[in-house]
């Protein structure tokens, strides 16, 4: 028989934990567009020092990166992120696209991830979307660079099979890619439905959280 004071001990089951419970067998990401500017802006200010250098090659204050993010121009490259289920976005690819040189076109890519959610496979899962996106656009050679000791960048970059090159501390990564044919093209389209079907569950779970939480006081006063 359950007593009173068994019942007072047992969990609340709120949404946030019913979503956390569910779990996620690995990231989903999706494609950012301008309306995702300032979450972006939040992500890259909250880089370390150490973080913004293995990013930017170098240790750029706040004013850069701001610079940064308002001249992204999603027209012509392409974002990716990762959302967690407070929908902080702690996961962002940025690939670029280089200039044409006559049958090659060449894009670039940087990743982030903040360091308390590393270790989950997010850069990789980052690097795979932005290879899928890179065939179906027609590029031919998908391109890194970042410093050496870059750990999280080597190991992407070794993982797929890129050519790497070293020298003075820096690194260049190249991956030649087939090119597109529609199970490329399916895999990217299904990849963002369950991405931004992923972000709406998150969405309406915090959405009701927050409703949870504003009526929790009056119930505990009762």
């Amino acid at each position: 028989m359950t007593t009173p004071s068994t019942r007072a001990a047992e969990p609340i089951v709120t949404p946030d934990r019913l979503l956390q419970a569910a779990g996620r067998a690995h990231a989903l990401v999706r494609e950012l567009t301008a309306i995702d500017r300032e979450r972006l802006l939040t992500h890259f200010l909250a880089l370390d020092e150490d973080d913004r250098l293995l990013r930017f090659g170098q240790i750029v204050p706040d004013h850069v990166i701001e610079n940064y993010v308002r001249s992204i121009d999603f027209a012509r490259d392409t974002v990716f992120g990762v959302f967690d289920n407070q929908l902080q976005l702690v996961g962002v690819g940025h690939l670029a696209y280089l200039p044409v040189e006559g049958d090659k076109r060449t894009a670039e890519f940087g990743v982030s991830v903040l360091e308390s959610v590393r270790g989950q496979g997010i850069g990789s899962k980052l690097f795979e979307r932005a290879a899928i996106r890179s065939r179906n656009t027609h590029v031919t050679m998908l391109y890194m660079h970042c410093l050496s000791r870059n750990s999280t960048m080597m190991h992407i970059a070794k993982k797929a099979g890129m050519k790497i090159e070293y020298a003075y501390g820096e690194a260049d990564a190249y991956l030649t890619l087939p090119p597109a044919d529609q199970s490329s093209i399916i895999a990217e389209m299904l990849q963002e439905q369950a991405a931004v079907f992923d972000y709406a569950l998150k969405r309406q779970a915090r959405q009701a959280s927050k409703i949870f939480e504003s009526f929790l006081p009056a119930a505990v006063a009762a």
